[in-house]
């Protein structure tokens, strides 16, 4: 499909912006996708394109965090499999509905992604031995569910990755937050895949919002702002919540 250079600019420049906000509270996604869909790009579009700068966003926190040696590779190595298959399936049924329906499907969505992008996470220090049953069940089940989850939306995979490792895994949370990462990109590549496949990655836009996005979190993670974090949370649900209503109003009202 053909994009305006307008609408190239205006969705670079959100993208800037929602990098900026992701780097300091999450939901960056949240922003992307609503803003895409209102420009009049369809659905499967959308999310083929976000998914593209997503895939290249995480890489750069995933190496982060294994150079920094927060990574389990045994946990790694229990649910890479189950990550991108999961995504990569939940990719190919997205794909799989009309324009229209796909719309709508993400429209509900959104709420969830917000959940999980909202939901407090304190910093207890805590941890557990894992057995048998962590290895080869609760973490593959975990990583099939959430890789799902993403190839079929996307925004809040991250939150949800950490906070079922936190919760169910009994990790510290700057474990489950490293050990999520990466799966939330293995997760992406998944579905970036299937996208690809199906020629639903819009280039021309997915390389100037990659490398906007990219700006925006290394401006975002730079600024040392008190109570940065509740500003800007409260900042993205006003935001979304003009796009969740402009985006019933496109797919359910007119």
């Amino acid at each position: 499909m053909e994009l305006d250079i307008i609408v190239i600019l205006i969705l670079t420049v959100i993208t800037f912006f929602a990098g900026f906000i992701d780097s300091i509270a999450g939901g960056g996604g949240l922003i992307i996708i609503p803003s895409f869909l209102i420009a009049g790009i369809p659905p499967q579009f959308a999310l083929g394109t976000n998914k593209f700068q997503a895939t290249l966003g995480t890489s750069v926190s995933t190496i982060n965090f294994i150079h920094k040696k927060k990574v389990s590779l045994k946990i790694v190595l229990s649910g890479i499999f189950f990550a991108l298959s999961g995504a990569y399936i939940g990719s190919r049924l997205i794909l799989s509905f009309n324009s229209d329906i796909a719309g709508k499907i993400i429209v509900f969505m959104l709420p969830l992604g917000v959940l999980a992008t909202l939901i407090p996470r304190k910093k207890v220090k805590r941890s557990q031995e894992f057995h048998k049953l962590d290895y080869f069940v609760k973490i593959p089940l975990i990583c099939l569910i959430i890789g799902f989850y993403d190839g079929f939306f996307g925004p809040g995979t991250g939150s949800f990755l950490t906070l079922f490792f936190y919760l169910f895994m009994k990790l510290n949370l700057i474990e489950a937050t490293a050990n999520a990462k990466v799966f939330n990109f293995v997760s992406n590549l998944g579905a970036l895949v299937a996208f690809l496949f199906s020629g639903k990655v819009l280039f021309l836009l997915a390389l100037p919002m990659a490398l906007s996005n990219m700006a925006g979190n290394y401006f975002g993670s730079h600024l040392a702002l008190k109570k940065g974090d509740k500003v800007i949370k409260l900042f993205l649900i006003i935001v979304l919540v003009i796009l969740f209503v402009t985006l019933i109003w496109k797919y359910f009202l007119s």
